[in-house]
């Protein structure tokens, strides 16, 4: 073996190590497209107030019924933290057994608690029959007449110009859904609006909302009709038939619109077993709008994903909401913190460095193969030494591709994700509903599953194994010792060898899409039509980049021989008369 030859083996291996590396190191930064990996949330939740420190925050406040929540939501998610807050939330309870009904104690219920709305006075904190504390929904203590009597006249000398538009639809003649206030049968009308009203004099509403309750309020007193403001009736009304007063008036705080509201109300009705946990991220992140809005988007997945943050700290449901992207729950391990809270602080150029840290090694992977294997394959005089590198990069490009959508479960996702708790219209159809209700529903998966990759790997394994058959023909036919001519008439006669990737991969196409119609693998297109692609690519390898080139150097190395035969029959002396 050569200096030369020695030297170019060493650079191989060196190659193909490099390449390994920098592969290895990129699957390993914890950053995805669409989605935010568990080491991620980890990082971010590390040293953040967790469960306990925010029930603590408000059993301070003596606001119980947060509180409560809060302890709900540790109990469901197994955390640790719940001993400490029921022992805390237990003591003030002891204390204040009064506030249990109302879920704490505020400035707007200050003159409530002399109208006889606090029947809880004495006798201990209210349990339930599990042991725990017992609130009663603030709607339950406004609808009856008495109740309501006295919070009118508690209202009725206020200076707030939107209190008093709110308190006077109760005179409007118009509504859809409601009976009007003053009618017989509109006391729910009547307690919903007084409940409003209420929220609105205390300031428990951001600025926001007050702004749009008071214009629409004064639109309806105008027309005479409700209209978008009966909505928020609602909306109100469903929220407190599920929540005491603490409790509703944390959540109206942190909601900027009536469209919030109207989120959180549709949550609590299709989703009741939920709330504690989408009103405890609400409160991590101090604001019901972003929680809202990922709930509605993702449904189930995104109540699951919502309970893994609450684990791990608030500084990971803030993460969540804020970026309002899936969990990607498969990540690779390990993985330094380090590169997590680099990739929290610059996911944009973390995912970067990934994905050209992908490009690199196939490269350098590629370009070591090339030195390595194909000199072998092909024979000592290929012509592998002074290919263009652009060649190698078109095939990084391709296997960089292939790996990226491997890697990245929500990138081939669609862009609306299925969401159980989207809003949704429901239309009369002539149709039999006994057989609609029969058939299963599908729900699309976000991520390729293994039965996908498995495919495609095998798909991508047979073209492999195709390339390097190909290339091993074309190197017998170069070694052997016969003309030119001859040995381009022996490259052409393997045309259909050459051609049998293009074969393969349509077989593959259409024996993946019969396994799916008959249940064998996952209904996924990408699997079927990947193996086409992987045939097409196959083929133009190996006709452009190597028999293109080798019957090009047949024919110059033809034309050579025919130039030299016709310069020296030019040459030769004529024969003697």
């Amino acid at each position: 073996m050569s200096k030369f030859t020695q030297i170019a083996a060493v650079a191989a291996s060196v190659r193909l190590l490099a390449g390994l590396g920098i592969g290895v190191l990129a699957w390993l930064l914890p950053v995805s497209f669409k989605s935010l990996g568990l080491p991620q949330l980890e990082a971010a939740g590390r040293g953040t107030p967790g469960l306990a420190a925010l029930g603590e925050r408000f059993v301070h406040t003596e606001k119980l019924g947060p509180a409560q929540i809060i302890l709900t939501t540790a109990r469901e998610i197994g955390s640790p933290e719940a001993g400490a807050i029921a022992e805390s939330l237990g003591g003030l309870a002891e204390a204040q057994p009064a506030l249990v009904r109302w879920g704490g104690w505020a400035p707007a219920l200050e003159p409530l608690f002399g109208l006889g709305l606090d029947a809880e006075r004495g006798g201990g904190a209210p349990l339930d029959e599990a042991g725990h504390l017992r609130s009663t929904p603030v709607f339950e203590l406004l609808a009856p007449e008495s109740a309501r009597g006295a919070l009118r006249a508690s209202l009725s000398g206020t200076r707030s110009l939107g209190v008093a538009a709110i308190l006077a639809t109760r005179e409007v003649a118009q509504a859809g859904r409601f009976v009007p206030a003053l009618q017989p049968g509109g006391q729910p009308l009547d307690a919903v609006i007084l409940l409003t009203a209420l929220l609105y004099q205390g300031e428990q509403f951001s600025p926001e909302l007050r702004r749009e309750l008071r214009d629409l309020a004064s639109a309806a007193n105008q027309q005479d009709a409700l209209g978008h403001l009966e909505e928020v009736y609602i909306d109100l009304l469903s929220l407190a038939q599920r929540l005491n007063w603490v409790q509703l008036a944390e959540l109206v705080s942190r909601s900027s619109t009536s469209t919030t509201l109207g989120e959180y109300a549709h949550l609590a009705r299709i989703a009741p077993d939920e709330l504690p946990i989408i009103y405890t991220a609400a409160l991590f992140t101090d604001s019901a709008d972003r929680v809202a809005r990922y709930l509605i988007r993702y449904g189930k997945a995104g109540a699951a994903d919502l309970r893994l943050a609450l684990a791990l700290g608030g500084g990971a449901v803030q993460q969540l909401v804020t970026h309002q992207v899936p969990i990607k729950h498969s990540s690779p391990a390990p993985v330094f913190s380090a590169a997590a809270v680099f990739s929290l602080r610059y996911p944009g150029l973390t995912l970067a460095l990934k994905y050209l840290g992908y490009l690199a090694a196939a490269f350098l992977l590629f370009r070591g193969v090339e030195r390595a294997l194909l000199s072998s394959v092909l024979g000592p005089g290929a012509d592998v030494w002074g290919r263009s590198a652009v060649q190698s990069g078109v095939l990084a490009i391709f296997a960089a591709g292939l790996l990226i959508l491997a890697t990245e479960p929500y990138l081939l996702a669609a862009s609306e994700p299925f969401s159980e708790y989207r809003f949704r219209l429901s239309i009369p159809l002539l149709a039999n509903v006994a057989a609609l209700a029969e058939s299963p529903e599908t729900l699309p998966s976000p991520s390729m599953n293994s039965s996908t990759l498995i495919s495609i790997a095998i798909f991508a394994l047979l073209q492999v194994g195709i390339y390097f058959i190909c290339l091993r023909k074309i190197g017998e036919i170069r070694a052997q010792p016969l003309a030119p001519l001859l040995k381009l008439r022996l490259v052409e006669n393997e045309d259909n060898l050459f051609d049998s990737g293009l074969y393969i991969g349509m077989m593959g196409t259409a024996t993946a899409l019969v396994l799916q119609v008959l249940g064998v693998i996952d209904h996924n297109l990408l699997a079927a039509y990947a193996s086409n692609l992987f045939g097409l690519v196959c083929v133009a390898l190996v006709k452009i980049r190597h028999v293109r080139g080798f019957k090009t150097r047949l024919i110059l190395e033809a034309e050579a021989a025919a130039s030299a035969a016709d310069k020296g029959a030019a040459t030769e002396p004529a024969p003697a008369a």
